[in-house]
């Protein structure tokens, strides 16, 4: 399948092989700096906010506990932090998912049979499952990037350009084989399967669920282990996985539904 894709309005511009790929997938591009810039943009911010909200709710316990009214940037602090476990983080968790979606098992959850942490995450596209997987089937740094805001990934330092179109060569996964989001670092391909999921040990999986009508459910699922993982990740890595997932499904979204209205003319 060969497709334009967006929606609305067809994206600038697409991306050849060599662009996709950038440099090499060589060892020779590893570098310490690569490796800090990266975990630096990817869990600066979170380590910032969690520096701040615990110093905020600490100040806070120390105020009551002495009898004395909490400073008002400590209170306003405190307020933040219930506010977003209270209801922004479950917001987050099931963002776009209905009930049952969230309920449900889904190619995927073996690989985390039993989670202290869980997500799922959905959007409706607009045109039938065949039109959506090819989008989700080639995703990688080193093929169509993640549709997702390649600025972020660019800043840290993962070299990433988004594809506007399919590409045949692209379409194809072995079970084992590593999808790149990193010139550095990647994850293993746990199931590939045509039209229907494609899970990546360490992040979750990509289900994609006819809705009849022409239209399909792509459904995100992740599973965090609980002890020391799931620790690390709600804390430096949920916020950031949120925002970039978020995009990705939206952007598998626009693509698929701009490059099959333009089939249908």
């Amino acid at each position: 399948m060969t497709a334009t894709s967006g929606a609305g309005r067809a994206p600038a511009r697409s991306v050849t092989q060599r662009e996709a790929v950038g440099e090499t997938l060589t060892g020779g591009e590893a570098s310490i700096l690569d490796l800090v810039r990266g975990f630096g943009v990817t869990v600066g911010p979170s380590f910032v906010l969690d520096v701040a909200g615990g110093t905020a709710v600490a100040s806070t316990l120390r105020a009551l506990a002495r009898r004395r009214r909490p400073s008002l940037r400590a209170a306003l602090g405190t307020g933040l932090v219930a506010a977003y476990v209270a209801a922004i983080r479950p917001w987050m968790l099931r963002w776009g998912a209905t009930s049952e979606e969230t309920r449900k098992a889904l190619p995927g959850d073996e690989m985390v049979p039993n989670p202290g942490s869980q997500s799922t995450r959905a959007v409706t596209v607009d045109a039938p499952v065949e039109a959506v997987w090819p989008w989700l089937a080639q995703v990688g740094r080193d093929r169509a990037g993640f549709y997702s805001y390649a600025w972020l990934e660019n800043l840290a330092g993962c070299r990433m350009h988004n594809a506007n179109h399919v590409r045949p060569e692209w379409q194809e996964r072995r079970i084992g084989e590593t999808v790149y989001l990193h010139h550095l670092y990647g994850l293993p391909v746990a199931r590939f399967e045509r039209n229907r999921v494609l899970a990546l040990k360490g992040w979750g999986a990509f289900v994609v669920e006819p809705l009849g009508g022409e239209r399909t459910r792509l459904v995100a699922r992740g599973r965090t282990a609980r002890g020391p993982a799931m620790l690390f990740y709600v804390s430096l890595i949920e916020i950031p996985h949120f925002v970039m997932e978020r995009k990705m499904l939206l952007g598998i979204k626009r693509r698929a539904e701009w490059a099959f209205a333009g089939k249908a003319r």
